[in-house]
C-alpha cells in the first residue's frame, strides 16, 4: 500500500532484507545445507538436524551480545554445535564438532552466494535521490562483510551517508546509531523516515526518537502473533514509497 503522507527530507534505510535479500527464511537455508550433508548426518534425517540447529540459533540470537554480529562465522559454528548437542541430549548419536564447523561454514558461504537485490530496490532508491531526499544506509554487522556487500551491489553512490556498525563502533538499536545518521544528513527526527525489516531496530527505537518508522515485510507474513509493536506504515517493497507508483 502506497504511503499517503508527503515524502520526508531524509530516509534512513536498512540494507539486509530491505534492499538485499540476505538472511530471511533461515529455515530454508538450514534445510538446504543439511541435505547437502545427509550422508554424514545419517541416520538422522536432515530436516530433524536443521530444526534442531535453527531452534538453537534462534535462542542464541535472542540474547546474544552485539559483539557476535562482528563474529558471524564463529557464532554460526556455535549454533550448529549447540543444535548437535541438543540432539545428543535427546538420545541421538553424537555428531562431531568438525562436522558442525563444516556445516556452519558452508551455511555462511551459501548465504553470501544467495544474496541478491530485491526487484525495484535500486530504482526506488534512485527515485528518492532524484527527488532530493537525503539518504543514509544504516546497517549492522562486521565492517568487511557489510562493506563488501555495499560495493558488490552498487550502493555506495546511491547514499549520502553509509553507516556500518563495524566501522563506527555502534549500531542499531542504540539511539546514537540513528542520531549519528541524522546528524550526518543534517536533519531532525521529524524530517526523517526509518525503513527496515527488524521491528526493534527499525520501529521501536526510531519511534521513541520521533522518527516515522516503516516496517518492510517482504514475505507478507504480517506482524508476529502477539506483537505489541505498531509500525507507522507497513510495506513489502521500497517501490511502494515512490510517488506515482501504480
Amino acid at each position: 500500500m502506497t504511503v499517503s503522507r508527503p515524502l520526508p527530507r531524509a530516509m534512513l534505510i536498512d540494507m539486509d532484507d530491505t534492499i538485499l535479500s540476505a538472511y530471511g527464511r533461515p529455515e530454508i537455508a538450514w534445510n538446504t545445507i543439511a541435505n547437502e550433508f545427509a550422508e554424514e548426518l545419517a541416520p538422522l534425517p536432515p530436516p530433524q538436524v536443521a530444526t534442531a540447529v535453527l531452534a538453537f540459533a534462534r535462542q542464541f540470537w535472542s540474547t546474544a551480545e552485539p559483539i557476535w554480529r562482528m563474529k558471524l562465522g564463529e557464532a554460526r559454528r556455535l549454533t550448529v554445535r549447540g543444535g548437535f548437542a541438543a540432539l545428543a541430549a535427546n538420545g541421538h548419536r553424537a555428531l562431531p564438532d568438525d562436522l558442525a564447523d563444516r556445516i556452519a561454514d558452508r551455511f555462511t558461504t551459501y548465504r553470501e552466494e544467495a544474496i541478491f537485490v530485491f526487484p525495484g530496490a535500486h530504482d526506488a532508491i534512485d527515485a528518492f535521490r532524484a527527488r532530493g531526499i537525503k539518504l543514509a544506509l544504516v546497517t549492522n554487522g562486521a565492517a568487511d562483510m557489510q562493506r563488501a556487500k555495499v560495493e558488490r551491489f552498487e550502493l555506495t553512490h546511491r547514499f549520502d551517508h553509509i553507516q556500518i556498525e563495524g566501522e563506527h563502533g555502534f549500531g542499531k538499536p542504540e539511539e546514537r546509531a540513528y542520531l549519528h545518521a541524522m546528524e550526518a544528513l543534517g536533519v531532525s527526527a521529524r524530517d526523517t523516515w526509518m525503513i527496515g525489516d527488524n521491528l526493534e531496530w527499525e520501529v521501536v527505537t526510531p519511534q521513541r526518537l520521533g522518527i516515522y518508522s516503516i516496517w518492510i515485510d517482504v514475505h507478507g507474513d504480517g506482524l508476529p502473533e502477539g506483537s505489541t509493536v505498531r509500525p507507522d506504515h507497513i510495506i513489502r517493497s521500497l517501490t511502494e514509497l515512490v510517488p506515482g507508483r501504480p
